[in-house]
């Protein structure tokens, strides 16, 4: 990891500081997403960046900290988000069994995988605790092998597990339930390496070929490793919107090029692309294609060390 220069984050050499970026299922109200921002506010927790995308009606909040700080601010918005978002009314295009839907905690500074799993156990227990949402453990804070991948946890999506987590013991929490909160679902809540959210558009509507390309890139499908992909409409356009988990064995830049040949084997081409939350310091590639076609990418607000030097002020 980059060592990070002087700053809010960084005066003391020795601080261990974690990530975390929640995502919470909603993303049209805008007051209801930063109540939710507003309650994770605490000493010891800088906002980093935070997001709305109205078409996947999601929003996506960035914070970093002391570690026990980063849990109880995590805790605080899960809590808020189960008060103010009512699955039951809530759609969009993106996957989601939550109000608070995945909780996931990044090792940055002075912490270990090993440690964020612990962090992350922490949070899910209190969450149950203060808010009675049900938790999920995935990735390296699984507690089952069938509950490492998130798309596993979240098969059937909120409808289908508020029936499964009732009539199938393999579908029950790993805390709290069996029964979900009836309007906030459950939460996943996990502890991983770095992930980078990078979606393409296609300059044509072609939701087909947009399917197709996700299916092609993904790693279940036989394509790249660490990748993630859906073919979605957003924002009117096609997008294949991905989950890059392996930066280190598959950079943004070959998930950029594979998208564009694969794009014209489907007969679309690619026009611009989009970073959701931030990238880290080794992912970032100045004179890239991918970065060249991302509009207006200002490193100063989209990688992490960066914006740990500079945080955002929380909103009131």
């Amino acid at each position: 990891m980059t060592d990070v220069t002087p700053g809010p984050m960084s005066e003391d050499s020795h601080a261990s500081i974690v990530e975390c970026v929640p995502n919470f299922s909603e993303g049209i109200d805008a007051q209801k997403v930063r109540r939710i921002v507003c309650a994770m506010q605490m000493d010891g927790v800088h906002l980093l960046d935070w997001s709305l995308d109205g078409d996947h009606n999601r929003s996506v909040v960035t914070i970093a900290g002391s570690p026990e700080a980063v849990v109880e601010a995590a805790v605080r918005g899960t809590v808020k988000a189960a008060e103010l978002i009512d699955l039951t009314q809530q759609t969009g295009v993106h996957p989601r069994i939550g109000a608070a839907d995945v909780i996931p905690f990044v090792p940055v500074i002075g912490v270990s995988l090993v440690q964020c799993v612990l962090l992350a156990r922490q949070a899910g227990m209190a969450i149950w605790r203060r808010a009675g949402v049900p938790v999920y453990f995935y990735e390296a804070a699984a507690a089952r092998p069938d509950r490492v991948n998130l798309e596993d946890v979240r098969r059937g999506q909120f409808e289908g597990l508020l029936r499964d987590s009732v009539r199938d013991t393999m579908r029950r929490p790993d805390v709290g339930g069996p029964e979900l909160h009836q309007t906030a679902g459950a939460s996943a809540v996990g502890a991983r390496k770095f992930l980078i959210a990078y979606n393409i558009y296609l300059k044509d509507p072609n939701i087909t070929a947009a399917r197709a390309i996700a299916r092609d890139i993904r790693a279940s499908g036989g394509g790249l490793f660490g990748v993630k992909a859906m073919g979605v409409m957003a924002n009117g356009r096609a997008q294949v919107s991905m989950n890059i988990t392996d930066f280190h064995r598959t950079p943004v830049a070959r998930v950029h090029t594979a998208v564009a040949e694969m794009a014209e084997r489907h007969g679309a081409e690619i026009a611009e692309g989009e970073i959701i939350g931030l990238i880290p310091e080794e992912a970032f590639q100045p004179n890239a294609e991918w970065v060249r076609q991302i509009h207006q990418f200002d490193p100063e607000q989209k990688v992490l060390e960066r914006k740990l030097r500079r945080p955002l002020e929380w909103p009131v």
